[in-house]
């Protein structure tokens, strides 16, 4: 039988609870990882004085894990420099925040080399092998190197860059060269795959580009749009779940009968959180009526806090929400709640339905799970109103959405006001619509599709469909707002 070798800079194995604190991503690869006996190989995220090559194992709930310990100096150069400090702010079209050095290039290579060195002994001759995300993106260059010949994919989370941006990456056309290595090259959404294709036509002139292959000296590339999804059974049954109430029925007596408006998102500047408190402010100020009749409530954990731009951010977000809150708030109201710390999905879904509107607003996103989670967390009866980013990966899915521009603070103090006044009827419609989306390119649809392309034996299917599991959501309160009259 087919093994499946995934391999990724972190490991998510199965915690044993449930998966209550698991994201649908590590679910579904969880799953295929049992199905196939397959190891999941990545970085422990643990340090040690010198890098051994060491792998230690661990079988939890039927997967295997195989991570590796990495030096200071990996971690410092591979993961805190190029990946997160160079390629991430690239990516996501910041190259005014991107830094450029050699000792980041250099010890991105040294690393995805020793992945390639210690994952060579485990794969067997049978095994297909996916790689994910741009931390990794040279390690299938570096595994045909050793002589790896298995069919090998790779995944891409992010945004891809376009063009004229990319090509300020020193050695740029040696980076996206190393992605010929791969069998299979699967992209979030087809803008990003077509600032790939573009680049491959700009920048490679003898490669042949004709119906989502590349043809370029010997190799053959596949390359496919294939965007994420969530598991929605799950998180249907996580909305409706008594812990997912009770967490909603705690939101909601907070308010003390006000409106919710919510967005969570990590602390990262490529999530537009200044820009959208810009946008609730100018709601606020262009339409006094909601005044005292809604809450924001922002849910931002911290992420990458050593890095300086982040830091940046963070403070940013806190001189905001401070000045919002004192020009707008009164003694019995709150306008913005800015929390900066995580919760669990299950709480997180609870408080998805008890929202009247969800702000998913990125300046550049791969995808956006939580535009998914927020829609398949909502009363089919009382739906909320998903408000979403044209710059975000999941508006070529959710195209019933109120697609805004997360730069203007006007467009987004209007699609508030769209969806504050929405007559249940509209929001009946515009949510079925995104829900079938949800529901029928799912994360199980994504796993099938990517591993049935790269796993060219038809006849041995990596993972096969999963059960049908009908879930009827409860009906709740009505989300309805009824403005105050205009002071």
């Amino acid at each position: 039988m087919t093994r499946l070798v995934i391999v990724s800079n972190r490991v998510s194995p199965p915690t044993g609870d449930g998966q209550a604190n698991q994201g649908g991503l590590a679910v579904a690869l969880s799953s295929a990882l049992r199905v196939t006996n397959g190891i999941w190989f990545g970085w422990s995220g643990n340090e040690t004085e010198k890098f051994t090559g060491q792998v230690h194992f661990s079988r939890n709930e039927g997967v295997t894990t195989a991570t590796i310990d990495l030096e200071p100096q990996d971690v410092e150069e591979y993961y805190n420099g190029f990946a997160n400090r160079t390629l991430w702010p690239l990516f996501h079209d910041r190259t005014d925040l991107a830094e450029y050095e050699r000792t980041f290039a250099g010890g991105y290579a040294r690393v995805n080399q020793r992945f390639a060195e210690t994952l060579v002994p485990l794969i067997t001759p049978d095994d297909v092998l996916w790689i994910h995300d741009y931390h990794l993106i040279p390690l299938g260059s570096e595994l045909r190197k050793q002589g790896v010949k298995n069919r090998t994919g790779f995944f891409l989370h992010t945004p891809w860059p376009v063009a004229r941006l990319l090509t300020s990456l020193p050695s740029h056309q040696e980076f996206v060269e190393s992605l010929f290595a791969y069998d299979l090259l699967g992209f979030q959404c087809q803008t990003w795959l077509d600032s790939f294709l573009y680049y491959v036509q700009d920048q490679f002139p003898h490669a042949e580009v004709k119906d989502n292959v590349i043809r370029i000296g010997d190799r053959t590339v596949q390359v496919i749009a294939c965007p994420i999804g969530i598991d929605a059974t799950e998180f249907i049954e996580s909305a409706t779940s008594a812990e997912a109430d009770e967490s909603r029925h705690a939101i909601l007596r907070s308010l003390e009968g006000r409106t919710l408006i919510m967005g969570v998102d990590r602390l990262d500047y490529s999530k537009g959180l200044e820009q959208r408190f810009h946008g609730y402010s100018r709601l606020l100020q262009d339409h006094p009526e909601f005044q005292e009749k809604v809450t924001f409530l922002q849910i931002a954990p911290p992420s990458r806090e050593e890095v300086g731009s982040y830091q940046d951010i963070r403070r940013e977000l806190d001189a905001l929400s401070g000045h919002i809150n004192g020009e707008f708030a009164t003694a019995h109201w709150v306008p913005l709640r800015y929390v900066n710390r995580g919760y669990d999905r299950i709480a997180l879904s609870g408080m998805y339905r008890a929202a009247r509107a969800a702000l998913v607003t990125p300046l550049r996103d791969g995808m956006n799970l939580v535009a998914k989670e927020f829609v398949a967390a909502q009363d089919p009866e009382d739906p909320g109103v998903l408000i979403l980013s044209r710059f975000a990966g999941a508006a070529e899915q959710l195209k019933d959405a109120l697609l805004v521009n997360p730069f203007s603070p006007e467009e987004l103090a209007d699609a508030l006001q769209q969806a504050l006044r929405m007559p249940v009827e509209e929001r009946k419609t515009r949510w079925r619509a995104l829900m079938d989306s949800v529901e029928t390119e799912d994360v199980h649809w994504w796993l099938r599709r990517f591993l049935d392309l790269l796993n060219d034996n038809g006849a041995d299917r990596l993972v096969p469909p999963p059960p049908s599991n009908d879930v009827e959501p409860a009906n709740n309160t009505d989300k309805s707002v009824q403005p105050a009259a205009s002071s």
